[in-house]
């Protein structure tokens, strides 16, 4: 199984305040997310974090990384320290990726485009950065925690989300 993420956010005490998480507390933001992610992604499983993981020295991540079950990518993200991409335990990093996934060309980056690589052939955006804020363009979606209740989610799930959202705004009339 492949999975999407972005925004966690580990070790910022920033995000609480700034995203109005639910959470008392960083450790407790840190440990839900972390019991999340590891009720969702299975060892064997690849997961794509698309920037803005954690805050800490390089042994901090790592350490982190090592916590988290699944085979880890990183898109880096304008959080992400040197010592965050040089961390130990991501199979990947690099600052965007095109992935072809179901027979759907995926364009990821932590950063939602305007406009991306065969956006007329029905590639899809996958992105971080806004948490949840951001109306998001036709086949473009927002892959972080703040918009998927703090867990991973795959793209079957990213996609029947906003065929439910369309089918429910036909019926009220939207």
């Amino acid at each position: 199984m492949i999975y999407f993420t972005a925004d966690t956010h580990f070790n910022d005490p920033r995000i609480l305040r700034i995203d109005r998480r639910p959470f008392g507390s960083l450790a407790e933001h840190d440990r839900t997310l972390i019991s999340f992610w590891n009720e969702t992604v299975s060892p064997d499983d690849e997961i794509w974090h698309l920037g803005d993981f954690a805050k800490g020295s390089a042994e901090f991540v790592s350490s982190l990384l090592s916590s988290l079950q699944g085979r880890k990518h990183l898109i880096i993200g304008n959080n992400d320290s040197a010592a965050t991409i040089d961390a130990s335990g991501w199979t990947s990093t690099q600052h965007y990726k095109e992935l072809t996934k179901d027979g759907r060309l995926l364009i990821l980056c932590h950063y939602p485009f305007r406009t991306w690589n065969q956006i007329g052939k029905r590639s899809i955006n996958l992105h971080g950065h806004s948490h949840g804020r951001l109306s998001p363009l036709t086949r473009q979606y927002d892959v972080g925690v703040d918009r998927w209740d703090f867990r991973p989610i795959t793209l079957s799930a990213i996609l029947a989300s906003r065929r439910r959202r369309t089918a429910r705004q036909d019926i009220q009339g939207e």
